[in-house]
């Protein structure tokens, strides 16, 4: 992992990793992952798992929605991922594989498959880890919405406890992520929206510069 980097140290390695200008739309997520890798890469009970995985790129690819220019999206995990000790593409690999797995299963038997990732005694908990829950039920189930998505929340809470996660704490951050997610996709729209009026402006201007040198030249 980091050692004994600082979080000066890992902003300083992302940015040498990541030379670009981040939206104000995304750098906060980009700033939280930045900050929580470093924290975690200081706890020695912590264990970059599968559900940390599944967690971190579902969190990832959520709030980075609408990205520009997209290209960048990929370069810019695995900056966020290289200054704090982590590997990208290993967290990314897992969380596929898992999320595949997890589309296999549903009710009882997934039930029974997701303790294969209970979390070892004492070992530290990220909010990433219910995440990376809730994603995996969303794979099993599939992404619902309204009273079905809280339902969804409300069995990943009570899965939580079976497999070693504190209850409680699961349960708030579904709930933040949950509100969190749908204030990000309501942003996201609104952007699309400035930049199609932003295009079309853009178009009307140049026909009707195109009409106006046409008519000169007539």
């Amino acid at each position: 992992m980091a050692g004994t980097q600082t979080i000066a140290d890992s902003k300083r390695a992302f940015h040498q990793a990541f030379p670009h200008v981040i939206a104000p739309l995304h750098r906060r997520i980009a700033d939280e992952l930045l900050v929580e890798l470093h924290l975690l890469s200081h706890q020695d009970s912590f264990n970059a798992g599968h559900l940390f995985s599944v967690g971190l790129v579902t969190v990832f690819t959520r709030f980075t929605q609408g990205y520009r220019p997209p290209e960048h999206r990929d370069d810019l995990m695995a900056a966020i991922c290289s200054s704090n000790g982590f590997d990208a593409a290993e967290l990314r690999s897992a969380a596929e594989t898992s999320l595949a797995a997890a589309s296999e299963h549903s009710g009882d038997d997934f039930n029974t498959w997701i303790k294969e990732f209970r979390l070892p005694e004492q070992s530290h908990y990220s909010r990433l880890m219910a995440v990376g829950l809730l994603a995996l039920l969303e794979a099993a189930h599939g992404e619902l919405k309204g009273e079905e998505a809280a339902e969804l929340r409300k069995r990943a809470v009570e899965i939580s406890k079976e497999i070693g996660m504190p209850e409680e704490r699961v349960e708030k951050d579904l709930g933040i992520f949950a509100s969190s997610s749908e204030r990000m996709q309501q942003a996201v729209e609104l952007m699309e929206e400035t930049l199609a009026s932003e295009r079309r402006k853009k178009e009307k201007r140049m026909a009707e510069a195109a009409e106006k040198k046409q008519s000169q030249s007539s």
